[in-house]
This record gives structure tokens, C-alpha cells and sequence, in this order.
């Protein structure tokens, strides 16, 4: 998955919509930054591979925050699945 697929879904961002994202099995795909903190990125990878969610670790902080659309660095985005 792409930043420009990313950009073009539905999606929450930051660590805690990501992680509620996660929990509600709402994800479809999370993306968490390569800059990111092991503290930080390690409970979000288990949850991915707990639900079998992939999570994509290509892009660094700035580059997730301005897929989103926000002037702020990002963490982690979650792309939600369609209804």
C-alpha cells in the first residue's frame, strides 16, 4: 500500500485512533513510521499481527502527517476498511 492509497481512504490518525482502529477490527491496513520509537511502534506491530492487519514501516513521520493532511508529523495512520 501507497501513500497516494492512503490519502485517497478513509483513515484515522495518530498512535491512539490507530490502536482503537485496531481493537474495533476496523483497519484494513497501518501504517507506522520507520522513524518511529521501538517503544512506540512494537505494541502497534503486535496488534497488527495479532489480527492479522499488515502494517507497512516504508515512510517516516513526515511523510505519514502529510498524507493525512496535517502540518504535524504522524506516527501511525490506520486506512479503515469500506462498509
Amino acid at each position: 500500500m501507497t501513500l497516494e492509497e492512503l490519502k485517497d481512504s478513509d483513515f484515522v490518525v495518530g498512535m491512539k485512533e490507530t490502536e482503537r482502529a485496531i481493537e474495533k477490527r476496523e483497519a484494513s491496513a497501518v501504517f507506522i513510521a520507520s522513524d518511529c520509537d521501538e517503544r512506540i511502534s512494537a505494541p502497534l506491530l503486535s496488534a497488527c499481527q495479532a489480527s492479522d492487519i499488515p502494517a507497512i514501516q516504508e515512510f517516516t513521520k513526515k511523510e505519514i502527517g502529510r498524507a493525512c493532511g496535517i502540518k504535524v508529523k504522524a506516527a501511525a495512520a490506520a486506512v479503515l476498511k469500506k462498509c
